[in-house]
């Protein structure tokens, strides 16, 4: 079928996003949004805008009653998630389905299996992927098991809640004396954050690099890997800075591992964008997860690729038949993604508030994914990004040059934000060789 309505589930950035690509598809965009977004530019861009709650997201973007009559009002064919909020929920996919729409993502199934850290590892390790050594399933109640088990894996240990996501439900026990209570505190916050205070335990790389393999899926048993992404600048697992494609590792390795990642979507059954993540230490991928929805990095690999990723979404969605071929390297040039936020560059405390001056460079080879403008106030309800600043180049250094002239050349005032940490980085002599690993920002003082 072709859509000729989609609703879209999510706000800011994204819901900008999917609106662009939408329309230049020639199907009407409608967007829901709560009180506090009530003036944003994507409600007044959007063909249809429709109200579903109060600031609070648990009784709006996390409302799925009121998302499925938003869908209903507007006569929507489908919905399209975005990222964050229920992106991720099998839950919302099933009940999307269930009243008669299209969920422009995957299977239920398949983010069910995915979105459980135990299941997914079993599935990639019967695909031939590489996984972190650990517990083979969720960890027994027994702490004397528990620290038998930990043992055999080897200090340091991760643990980890089977269904956590977004930096939260983990942590480090690198003193054997301390495992019964990081236990004890990680179950309680999985309950809390995830409702679910199932565990599992892996060894904890000392220090690693965060890398990706995009994929894109159709119904029809066509897979590809369309791109790699270096994600390793992050602080508390949360990424401040993304760039396609991997630095220092073989191609021939990105392919061998991007190819593993497509026999696993065949396996399974994917279908759409999805991204597996890995840990990359001592020339080796261990699988970390798989993240079921389109990532917030996604414009480095569109640069990259030459494709436009939200387009493919909806096209897998309508059933259409992917027209790829699977390249021995699909990466061209590079892209470098810093992601802005409205936070204090040095407490990285959100500051919401009032944008008095909002001045962006333009350039061929500048894209800036954004919601906001001159007079915008930032809410504080929701999450800080506020833009995505993307420079492409023919090669590294030049996009790290261009990415340098962009960030200097932009003019925010009203709130604070962490550029003077992105130009700090995007300087940065280490950053500039690809010197780094997943802790680099919390080891090291980044002078801003």
């Amino acid at each position: 079928m072709m859509f000729k309505r989609i609703l879209i589930a999510n706000r800011g950035e994204i819901a900008v996003r999917i609106i662009k690509a939408c329309q230049s598809m020639g199907i009407s965009a409608a967007v829901v949004h709560s009180t506090a977004d009530a003036d944003a530019d994507y409600v007044k861009m959007a063909d249809e805008a429709i109200c579903i709650g109060p600031a609070s997201a648990a009784k709006s973007y996390l409302n799925i009653p009121a998302l499925l009559f938003a869908a209903e009002s507007c006569k929507a064919d489908a919905i399209h998630p975005g990222y964050g909020f229920l992106s991720e929920s099998a839950d919302f996919a099933r009940q999307v389905e269930e009243a008669g729409f299209v969920f422009i993502g995957p299977s239920p199934r398949a983010i069910s299996t995915m979105g459980d850290k135990i299941k997914a590892k079993q599935s990639m390790i019967e695909a031939g992927i590489p996984c972190i050594p650990g517990s083979e399933g969720r960890l027994p109640e027994d702490p004397g098991q528990i620290r038998s088990m930990a043992a055999e894996i080897g200090y340091p240990v991760m643990v980890k809640a089977v269904s956590g996501g977004g930096g939260r439900g983990m942590r480090v026990v690198a003193d054997p004396n301390a495992l019964d209570a990081a236990i004890t505190v990680t179950r309680e916050e999985a309950r809390s954050a995830f409702g679910n205070p199932a565990l599992y335990m892996e060894r904890y790389l000392q220090k690693p690099r965060h890398v990706e393999i995009q994929v894109l899926c159709d119904s029809h048993g066509n897979a590809f890997w369309v791109g790699d992404r270096d994600c390793s600048l992050q602080r508390r697992n949360q990424k401040v800075i993304e760039e396609s494609p991997a630095v220092d590792i073989a191609r021939s390795q990105i392919a061998e591992i991007g190819n593993l990642c497509v026999a696993a979507c065949e396996r399974i059954g994917y279908r759409g964008v999805g991204t597996f993540e890995f840990l990359y230490e001592d020339g080796g991928f261990f699988f970390v997860e798989m993240n079921t929805r389109l990532q917030v990095e996604h414009p480095v690999t569109e640069l990259t690729s030459g494709l436009d990723l939200v387009k493919e979404q909806i096209r897998v969605a309508q059933g259409e038949t992917l027209r790829l071929k699977q390249k021995k390297d699909p990466v061209q040039g590079h892209a470098i993604e810093c992601r802005l936020n409205a936070e204090d560059p040095e407490t990285f405390a959100p500051c919401p508030g009032t944008i008095y001056l909002w001045q962006i460079p333009d350039y061929n080879w500048l894209r800036i994914d954004t919601h906001i403008h001159t007079g915008h106030t930032v809410p504080p309800y929701y999450d800080s990004l506020i833009a995505k600043v993307i420079t492409y180049g023919a090669d590294r250094d030049q996009a790290l040059a261009r990415m340098e002239m962009a960030l200097g050349e932009i003019t925010i005032e009203g709130v604070k934000t962490n550029l003077p940490l992105l130009l700090a980085l995007v300087k940065d002599p280490a950053v500039q060789r690809g010197a780094v690993d997943i802790h680099f920002i919390q080891n090291r003082s980044i002078e801003t």
